[in-house]
């Protein structure tokens, strides 16, 4: 687990006393990863094993079309059992595709957890994504007509740093930190309300 059940409390706690002093809702969620991405090991053993023949023609050895085909098969299986495992998986999936699952996932979270649905519509959600290294602030209109991206761009930027290190529970209280500081200024409290839970979301 990223964040041990401590780590979420103070998460928690530091989302309520946002919310005490502006009528936004902040929403966070935690992804360990934005999709399984099986299709990636097969794809790269795939093309790594149609090499295998071009590769036997450089060596001084003379195999069958049946002995050529069972070395194919051999490497396929072989490099998609090694790929599968997560690191290497990770660094072989392309970073535009990694960015594209992840963003999809937040765009889907956002609406799960009913961040559309809010009075004035003030939903935020703080989202990331470890294995991806990935890190979005998505807001509803209310505060978007009233922080322009360019603000939650920087924080998601420092954001992702604390991610990349590791440091995932610095990252999520700096950032809640940071939107409190916006929201409080821009979309102070008129009312006492919590209409979202204030824990962290697990995926």
């Amino acid at each position: 687990m990223l964040l041990n059940e401590e780590d979420q409390k103070r998460v928690a706690r530091a989302i309520a006393a946002i919310e005490k002093d502006t009528d936004a809702e902040l929403v966070t969620v935690l992804a360990r990863q934005s999709d399984d991405y099986r299709y990636i090991p097969l794809l790269w053993a795939a093309l790594l094993s149609l090499l295998v023949p071009l590769a036997l023609a450089f060596l001084p050895i003379w195999l069958s079309a049946l002995e050529t085909l069972l070395a194919q098969w051999t490497v396929l299986v072989v490099l998609g059992l090694l790929f599968r495992w997560p690191p290497l998986m990770m660094a072989l999936v392309p970073r535009r595709v990694k960015q594209w699952r992840a963003a999809n996932l937040a765009r889907r979270t956002f609406l799960d957890q009913g961040l559309h649905h809010t009075r004035g519509g003030t939903g935020l959600l703080i989202f990331v994504s470890e294995a991806e290294h990935y890190v979005e602030i998505l807001a509803d209109r209310g505060i978007a007509e009233k922080v322009p991206d360019e603000r939650w761009q920087s924080i998601v930027d420092t954001f992702t740093g604390h991610v990349k290190q590791g440091e995932v529970l610095n990252g999520f209280l700096e950032c809640i930190a940071s939107c409190g500081d916006e929201l409080i200024l821009k979309i102070p409290a008129t009312e006492q309300k919590n209409e979202l839970p204030n824990h962290l979301v697990l995926l």
